[in-house]
């Protein structure tokens, strides 16, 4: 069995760069990326047998950790009916009902294939409602990789932004405006300058694609005010919140209706699907209903929605989940900073219940340019040290950590002792 230096090796032959999606490479961080074979719990094994508590978790759906029992269970259950039928199932039905049962905003939804893809529709369905056709999105959220948001970040307030992706005409970015988050004055700004032009505001309401970044205090609320004020639509991109934060995601956690919601594969138990609703009157305007036309061959397929409903209903009625886990999250987290605090390395930990990330920087970190602060080349030595140590963390400064409920004790004291060992 080969190696993970040998799969590189052939991998890079026959993919760009070796990879599918280009932080598994683990260019920043100077190593070669581990390829995975199996995974349980809190835990990977790599092709070259080494284990790791892992805190990528796919990158936020394994919340309850990795092969679930009744995911599982529900997962082998829909296979065995067959895995694609491009057509209509009651699993799609029950997966929309308890979406717009947990989540209030949401009156009706729209299943698709990933957050990128949710994104993309949720934003048409804002320009197709308003007939309006410019978006404000913020410096450092990632919204996935369609053209209209892959945009240079930190570009002049009030200029329309230039593709920071080859490939992408600068056409399909001219009607996307950048402001700065936590900073309302440059949402206002942007309102004022382009005056019933704009459709919609889409924000992740907790930064998690520049590290961690929290919202500060009546941020978001400012925005909703704003949106309203200016007949514009506010969207919030829940792909990593949603259904972490706590049921109702970061607009439950945080006490703010945005007008339309976008998932990830945490909706799927990190099967490929993502989802987007909101508001009846906005949806009714998505085909067949409406002018808005989007569509997917394996939007709501049978056997991701089974998985979706098999963990989603797990979360609903487990007692207390989500206080047990933002707890879990704040004790370890807590722990982490006084440990790099009393050693004396600078650095900012910033965390929101199971969401956390550690900045090596001296900087209160609250925006994208604060967060390009931290200083990645110590962040590759911790990720080195970590990982040499059986902790799998993220491969790249710019990502979060996430706790799951698979998480114990035990583990946690286990990372937070090989941290106490870091002295770059």
């Amino acid at each position: 069995m080969m190696g993970s230096e040998e799969l590189f090796d052939r991998a890079r032959k026959v993919l760009p760069g070796g990879v599918n999606s280009p932080v598994r490479a683990f260019g920043s961080v100077g190593m070669t990326p581990r390829f995975i074979t199996r995974a349980a719990g809190d835990r990977l094994w790599d092709a070259d047998g080494r284990e790791y508590i892992d805190f990528v978790g796919s990158w936020g759906p394994m919340i309850l950790g990795h092969a679930h029992p009744a995911v599982l269970e529900a997962v082998e259950k829909a296979a065995r009916d067959g895995l694609s039928f491009g057509a209509a199932t009651e699993r799609e039905v029950e997966m929309a009902e308890l979406i717009c049962a947990l989540v209030p905003s949401v009156e009706m939804v729209r299943m698709v294939n990933s957050g990128t893809e949710a994104v993309m529709s949720a934003i048409r369905a804002a320009r197709g409602f308003t007939g309006r056709d410019k978006i404000i999105k913020f410096s450092g959220c990632y919204h996935g990789h369609t053209d209209a948001m892959l945009v240079q970040a930190g570009s002049g307030l009030m200029t329309q932004n230039t593709p920071s992706s080859a490939g992408v005409p600068k056409g399909c970015t001219e009607d996307t405006l950048i402001a700065d988050y936590n900073d309302i004055v440059s949402v206002q700004e942007l309102f004022t300058a382009y005056y019933g032009q704009i459709a919609a505001v889409i924000v992740e309401p907790v930064g998690a694609n520049m590290g961690v970044v929290p919202p500060a205090p009546g941020f978001l609320q400012a925005l909703r005010a704003e949106c309203d004020a200016n007949g514009a639509l506010l969207i919030f991109d829940e792909v990593i919140t949603g259904f972490r934060l706590g049921l109702a995601g970061a607009q439950g956690y945080y006490g703010v209706t945005p007008d339309l919601t976008t998932f990830g594969k945490i909706i799927g138990g990190g099967m490929p699907v993502g989802a987007y609703g909101g508001q009846r009157e906005i949806m009714k305007k998505i085909s067949p209903l409406g002018p808005v036309y989007q569509a997917g061959t394996l939007s709501g397929n049978p056997v991701a929605m089974a998985a979706g409903l098999a963990q989603l209903s797990a979360l609903q009625y487990t007692p207390d989940f989500y206080e047990t886990l933002n707890a879990a999250g704040d004790r370890f987290f807590g722990a982490m900073d006084e440990i790099l605090t009393a050693a004396e390395i600078p650095h900012r930990l910033n965390h929101v219940g199971s969401l956390g990330c550690v900045f090596f920087t001296g900087d209160e970190v609250r925006d994208y340019a604060s967060a390009q602060t931290s200083d990645t080349a110590r962040y590759a030595e911790y990720f080195g040290h970590m990982l040499s140590r059986g902790v799998y963390l993220a491969p790249s400064q710019f990502e979060a950590m996430f706790l799951s409920s698979a998480h114990t004790d035990e583990d946690l004291d286990a990372v937070l002792s090989a941290l106490r060992e870091f002295t770059p």
